[in-house]
């Protein structure tokens, strides 16, 4: 079955007030009670966009609760936006724990300094911001090379319709579209590879072929049979279960913090986010499980775990500012 799209006229996304300066909001400021509601279809947040180079109209995410829950003022999320745009020659340094922007510096000038310099700088910044000595100070270079946003949206709408087929929300397939591959095929340095960058075991579990003369991992609606069967035979199943060990049943698969766990786990492991949920002990289903794994290091889950929806969520608004400049 095929997604049916439709042409989108005057999209407008309303943005609400920004949060304080606190890098994550208040529990009591931003979470309301989960309350169970019925599932949504497959094509809730799926919206027609009219192609400018081919002029067909595709299917596109478009979730509207990033924006409602105010996701898209966090500086987190600030940040990744500044990087994805950012020339690999420049950087910008910025706080571990909250992520705020200190400057933007030319990576060739502080490769140049020698150690003891950068360690002054980093701790005159820690006492400048009165951060823990232990805190991280990150010189984050440009990934605008990485995110190619033109090239990877040319996917969207064919990954919406195989995960549609395979009876998986689509959310999933743009938003592994966005951050894993956005570029170009490539092998990360775990090896995994395609444009859903699936390792070669997981790739062979659902039936792809990958040996010394093929590899599957490279053919687009393969690899997305594979990355939406994972999800929805491993990756969901085991976000339910882990959620049943903290008594957590009161949600609604759909939710924006229940998917991006699922991507956790897709990135990380069902093992290693288990870990780092036991360090939060979540009382309760929310945005805040979510806020907490960023700040949270265990076992294998350690920054890249940490940034990995946060990478998620800026691709996705990044993506949105670009679709609604060409409506």
């Amino acid at each position: 079955m095929r997604v049916l799209a439709f042409i989108v006229i005057g999209l407008l996304i309303i943005k609400t007030d920004a949060f304080s300066n606190e890098s994550i909001p208040k529990k009591a400021q931003s979470i309301k009670k989960i309350k169970y509601e019925e599932p949504k279809t497959l094509c809730y947040n799926v919206v027609g966009i009219l192609n400018p180079k081919t002029r067909n109209n595709e299917n596109y995410i478009l979730d509207k609760t990033i924006y409602e829950l105010k996701i898209d003022t966090l500086p987190q999320i600030k940040l990744w936006r500044n990087i994805m745009n950012l020339h690999q020659d420049s950087a910008i340094v910025n706080i571990g724990n909250s992520r705020n922007v200190i400057q933007k510096i030319k990576l060739s000038e502080w490769y140049a300094k020698p150690d003891s310099l950068k360690k002054a700088f980093k701790d005159s910044l820690r006492f400048v911001y009165r951060v823990d000595s232990s805190t991280n100070v990150f010189i984050t270079a440009g990934k605008k090379f990485f995110y190619d946003f033109e090239k990877t949206s040319q996917n969207f709408h064919k990954g919406i319709n195989c995960f549609v087929d395979n009876g998986v929300d689509p959310w999933y397939a743009q938003a592994i579209l966005l951050i894993e591959s956005p570029n170009k095929l490539q092998k990360s340095t775990a090896g995994a590879y395609g444009p859903f960058q699936l390792m070669k075991d997981v790739a062979r579990l659902y039936g792809l072929k990958v040996n010394r003369e093929i590899d599957e991992r490279a053919d687009f609606e393969r690899s997305a049979f594979a990355s939406s069967s994972l999800i929805k035979t491993i990756c969901i199943p085991q976000t339910r279960k882990m959620l049943d060990n903290f008594n957590i049943t009161q949600y609604n698969e759909s939710d924006l913090w229940f998917k991006l766990l699922v991507m956790h786990v897709y990135h990380a492991g069902s093992y290693n986010v288990q870990c780092a949920l036991n360090v939060i002990n979540p009382q309760q289903g929310s945005m805040d499980i979510i806020f907490n794994l960023w700040q949270t290091k265990t076992a294998k889950f350690k920054n890249s775990s940490q940034n990995y929806s946060q990478l998620v969520l800026a691709a996705m608004i990044e993506m949105n500012q670009r679709v609604m400049v060409k409506i």
